[in-house]
């Protein structure tokens, strides 16, 4: 079976790589020196600082895999991906809420992504399936548990370019 693919801008794609550079080249190193500094106070059955950087070490070992199982099947979207004048990933949306005559704003983005207190939602997620394709000027129903939810697309912003992003990316470290 194929695993499913982490779509996201270039911009995460890199934030997610040096996150994980910083904590292989300086926190692992930053850690083990506690480490060793907590073994040098003797008797480690009661050491708290031994545990406390035992435990750091763990999480830390954890992110890092998290962030390599994400890049391992990560897919950069670009600009020329996005059709000119319909919704796609990357693109920000302004919508009417049909009910209550209220704008908002998401930027649809992929899973790795979302951030729905800033209006970033996934792709995936209810409004962003219905949004996708979408032109402005459309009305799109969005099924909640509450009841359809229609919004009108009142504008379609394009992503900012990344140039010199790779289609797709897999790395192997």
């Amino acid at each position: 079976m194929e695993e499913k693919k982490n779509l996201m801008s270039h911009e995460k794609l890199l934030e997610l790589e040096a996150e994980r550079d910083e904590r292989k080249e300086v926190i692992r190193a930053q850690i083990a020196q506690k480490i060793k500094e907590a073994r040098e106070q003797g008797d480690l059955s009661e050491n708290a600082e031994y545990d406390a950087a035992k435990e750091e070490q763990r999480d830390n070992e954890l992110r890092i895999e998290e962030i390599e199982a994400i890049l391992k099947n990560a897919e950069v979207y670009l600009e020329e991906d996005v059709a000119k004048d319909a919704v796609g990933l990357g693109s920000t949306v302004t919508l009417l809420d049909v009910e209550y005559n209220e704008e908002v704003v998401y930027k649809i983005v992929g899973s790795t992504e979302v951030d729905s207190l800033n209006g970033k939602i996934s792709n995936e997620s209810p409004v962003g399936k219905a949004l996708i394709g979408a032109k402005k000027g459309a009305t799109i129903g969005v099924d909640t548990p509450a009841g359809v939810i229609k919004y009108k697309i009142i504008k379609v912003e394009k992503p900012a370019s990344a140039k010199s992003a790779k289609k797709t990316t897999k790395k192997k470290d």
